[in-house]
């Protein structure tokens, strides 16, 4: 397993609409473009919160961080109309990980719920919500993946589902195993998985990864702790629900997801627009 393999999008991202799903841009409302007529603004990210392009102890970093000044892209009508994914696409059995195959994947069952909120704390209705992850083993279903762990041919760790009305959306996964990663001596990477969101068109996307609470890793994970935040790297951790927890069936796990203001969820960019 390479620092490249899986964990590139730690630095990868795009953006969400800033009308709407703007995650990538916290805080103000600065300035905005304007379309026919119509204002897409602008938000100023804050400072110390999300993880820089270049984090030296995330050694991988340093080879596909850009040297130069980034160049705003604004975002106009045509990116924030299309192209639209159709809910008619997703189903409901893509929210369930554990049932999609012959035979139950080995591991520790698991359910992972939570509500994506704007800054006001109002929920997000209607958003692509993507999940992938290791499986129970800590090895990913992907050819480049050649850490010597069990492959599960009853899992394949990748799963999506649209928020509802009140902004939650809900997974049923297997808790995902650790899994060495070459990035120094001994390195090994909490268990994690990974969050895709997109906003109303496919160029509004914004990628984070959600860990558990208590992981002995923690201290030792470049990746973790890139966001240089406590309060932010602690959003970033499940909290276990007993409430959530079937009895006999599966543990809970709750974990919002909130795109701006104080209490934003750290996401894995950088870029001012």
């Amino acid at each position: 397993m390479t620092a490249e393999s899986h964990d590139a999008a730690h630095h990868g991202a795009a953006h969400h609409d800033a009308a709407h799903h703007d995650a990538a841009h916290h805080g103000t409302s600065t300035h905005g473009a304007v379309s026919n007529g119509l204002i897409l603004p602008r938000y100023e990210r804050p400072d110390g919160v999300h993880p820089p392009l270049n984090s030296p102890e995330y050694r991988s970093s340093q080879l596909r961080a850009p040297v130069q000044p980034l160049v705003p892209m604004p975002q106009w009508l045509t990116e924030v109309t299309g192209p639209l994914l159709g809910a008619e696409r997703v189903t409901t059995a893509d929210s369930d990980l554990t049932t999609r195959h012959p035979g139950e994947p080995l591991g520790e069952r698991i359910i992972v719920t939570g509500r994506v909120l704007d800054s006001g704390g109002r929920p997000v209705p209607d958003t692509l919500v993507e999940i992938w992850q290791a499986n129970s083993a800590g090895r990913y279903a992907h050819k480049v993946d050649d850490h010597p762990a069990p492959l599960d041919p009853n899992f394949d760790g990748a799963g999506r589902c649209l928020t509802g009305s009140d902004g939650r959306y809900r997974f049923v996964t297997i808790k995902p195993g650790a899994y060495p990663w070459q990035n120094h001596l001994n390195a090994w990477r909490p268990a994690h998985i990974h969050f895709s969101l997109f906003g109303r068109a496919f160029t509004q996307r914004l990628v984070t990864q959600m860990y558990f609470p208590g992981d002995p890793l923690f201290a030792q994970d470049p990746i973790f702790n890139s966001v240089p935040d406590p309060k932010a790297r602690e959003r970033m951790i499940a909290r276990f629900d007993l409430d959530l927890t079937e009895p006999d069936w599966a543990l809970g796990f709750e974990w919002d997801i909130v795109l701006r203001g104080a209490s934003a969820t750290v996401f894995e960019t950088q870029e001012d627009a």
